[in-house]
């Protein structure tokens, strides 16, 4: 379960106290049933992998808040999760009298999109962290692929292989999934593979 005691610790970090009500939102929101993998499960697994590589970061309290707060808001109906989720967050910044860090934690947010590389290495380090499940051994993608499907349960399935597909295709297309040198050693050829496996096994 995600920690309060560790959420009430990062606003102090960040020069505050936690929003009033704050936790108990973020809790409601990751624990939905609805969560298959957007949830608890890998909020808690990016922090782990933050809490490894925090080197690497600039600003390593934002960068944790950006990682608390990046699926804030998951609906697979609506296409602009990542903007509300951001909006959310910088909310709770201002409510509390950081409104000076909203816009670098927007960025952070919104560049898990993964629609185009970072400029900001804190914003890199947030996507790569969040990417991490890419590279996970075959059976524990092969996991992440079916908690996916089960979040788009609602889809017919030949419409979410080919929206599916299209997705991965789109990350293999990139020139590069990790940003930061001592990550993209680890995760990259890993997570190249693990993505054309699940493309051959859509298409096939």
């Amino acid at each position: 379960m995600l920690s309060e005691k560790r959420w009430q610790a990062l606003w102090q970090e960040l020069g505050g106290s936690a929003p009033a009500g704050s936790f108990a939102e973020l809790l409601a929101a990751y624990a939905a049933p609805d969560r298959h993998y957007h949830g608890v499960s890998h909020i808690q697994a990016c922090l782990a992998h933050l809490q490894r590589w925090q080197q690497l970061a600039r600003d390593p309290a934002l960068v944790e808040l950006a990682l608390w707060t990046h699926d804030l808001i998951y609906d697979t109906r609506r296409q602009d999760n990542e903007a509300v989720s951001a909006e959310r967050a910088c909310q709770w910044l201002e409510e509390v009298g950081l409104g000076a860090k909203a816009n670098a934690l927007r960025e952070m947010i919104l560049a898990t999109r993964h629609q185009q590389a970072p400029d900001d290495a804190d914003a890199a380090l947030v996507v790569d962290i969040d990417l991490s499940i890419l590279a996970s051994d075959a059976s524990v993608y092969a996991g992440y692929e079916a908690a996916v499907r089960a979040e788009y349960a609602w889809v017919p399935e030949p419409l979410f292989r080919a929206g599916r597909a299209r997705l991965l295709r789109q990350l293999l297309d990139m020139p590069a999934l990790y940003h930061h040198a001592p990550l993209a050693a680890l995760w990259e050829a890993p997570a190249r593979r693990n993505l054309q496996a699940a493309l051959a096994k859509l298409e096939s």
